[in-house]
């Protein structure tokens, strides 16, 4: 799950090198925290927030099959 997420972010951006994401549990779900540059934030979110929305769906449809619970946060 959390190479998809990479895979995903690295793709989108222009620097994929300042792409990282961290792992962490809470509340038996599984929370990822995205990371870019700050120059690539606005890709990642895209406008009205569509782009992070589709990101967050297509985890949560792949955790979904896995049986796990997940959320992605973006982090600056």
């Amino acid at each position: 799950m959390k190479e998809l997420l990479l895979y995903i972010a690295q793709n989108l951006v222009d620097n994929p090198d300042a792409v990282s994401v961290t792992e962490r549990e809470e509340n038996g779900e599984t929370v990822y925290e995205l990371r870019v540059a700050s120059s690539d934030m606005g890709k990642v979110i895209g406008r009205q927030g569509k782009v992070a929305k589709e990101i967050r769906t297509l985890m949560r449809s792949v955790a979904q099959r896995r049986g796990m619970r997940v959320s992605v946060d973006i982090v600056e």
